[in-house]
């Protein structure tokens, strides 16, 4: 399917996608937070496994798709270029609420968490990329290591929210992670739940299509794999958080909005693991390019640069985003344009 179509239905069927990733993905932003307020769980575990993971699903088809038919450049872009691209996204965020730094008003313990856990799981496909390429059943140990540090974090991060050892100072403009009280009175948890996954399968659907049309897009016109990855499909399977972002923002769901970023920048880490279990040409983090390598060192800087801001809780600062938010845009515009600018 979408074999052999002309360039120019190609690109039209990609943008239709990246409209319907988009819209889709908004819409799940309500369900999350109703989720979050039905179940218990809060805003910041419900943005990381919720939201998190189903914003990411048009990711995880493209990088595992990629991989498996031997493209591991555009897998790898696409997984580490989407983080990068979302980091930003947060800045974006943080121009469209103008109280004050998003930084300063969703600081939270279950946040920052989240922040180092992402940090960490980065930190492991470039140690493997260095390592022995020792594979146990065609799968590199990095690949285990990461799901399980994922999930010891993810439990983590509950603890740090209903047993947090330290809260930040609360100030006027503090926005808390608080349970709506009418959550109960509507619609039962098990149709919050068939919505979210009906609409998850949507976005995911449309994902595959993203993944298909990019393949053509790169074979007829010759742009690399590395580009394609990081500017088209990352960017554009990375808008459900994007917009689900500033949906949140404007719902007054802060701690959503910034864990929807970290929480699903840490669970698209593994994209790279599902990526490796589909590689059948060794391991993937072994494939990876110099190119490579360099979007998974800046998405480092960008997510530790994000942390910092959220520990120093700037009110105002630069067009009136915190000084780190400003940052994170400069570093991921300079990776923009060292990708494109040939070495």
């Amino acid at each position: 399917m979408f074999l052999n179509l002309p360039l120019p239905v190609s690109i039209f069927l990609f943008l239709a996608a990246a409209a319907a990733v988009a819209y889709f993905g908004s819409r799940l932003t309500q369900l999350a937070d109703r989720l979050a307020d039905v179940t218990g769980l809060g805003e910041a575990v419900s943005g990381a496994l919720l939201l998190g993971a189903a914003t990411s699903l048009p990711g995880i088809v493209t990088s595992v798709a990629a991989a498996h038919e031997g493209l591991p450049e555009l897998s790898i872009s696409n997984a580490i270029g989407g983080i990068a691209g979302q980091t930003a996204f947060l800045a974006v965020a943080d121009i469209a609420y103008r109280r004050a730094n998003l930084e300063h008003a969703a600081a939270s313990a279950p946040n920052m968490m989240q922040g180092g856990l992402l940090v960490s799981l980065l930190a492991l496909p470039m140690l493997a990329a260095f390592t022995p390429e020792a594979l146990i059943f065609e799968v590199h140990p990095a690949t285990p290591l990461m799901l399980a540090v994922y999930i010891h974090g993810i439990r983590m991060v509950h603890d740090s929210h209903f047993h947090p050892m330290w809260n930040p100072q609360v100030t006027d403009e503090t926005r808390t992670d608080e349970p709506d009280e009418a959550a109960g009175s509507g619609p039962h948890l098990r149709s919050l739940a068939l919505q979210f996954v009906g609409l998850a399968s949507i976005v995911g659907a449309a994902g595959w299509t993203v993944y298909r049309t990019a393949v053509n897009i790169l074979r007829d016109t010759g742009i690399s794999e590395t580009v394609v990855g990081m500017l088209l499909t990352a960017l554009v399977t990375s808008m459900p958080e994007l917009v689900t972002s500033l949906a949140a923002v404007r719902r007054g769901a802060l701690t959503l909005a910034v864990s929807g970023i970290l929480g699903g920048n840490a669970f698209d880490t593994l994209f790279l693991g599902f990526s490796d279990i589909a590689y059948r040409d060794g391991s993937i983090y072994h494939a990876a390019s110099s190119q490579q390598l360099f979007l998974i060192a800046l998405s480092i800087l960008m997510s530790s640069t994000l942390l910092v801001g959220l520990l120093r809780r700037e009110k105002h600062g630069i067009a009136n985003i915190g000084f780190e938010s400003f940052a994170v845009v400069m570093l991921y515009l300079m990776g923009v344009v060292l990708v494109l600018v040939p070495a």
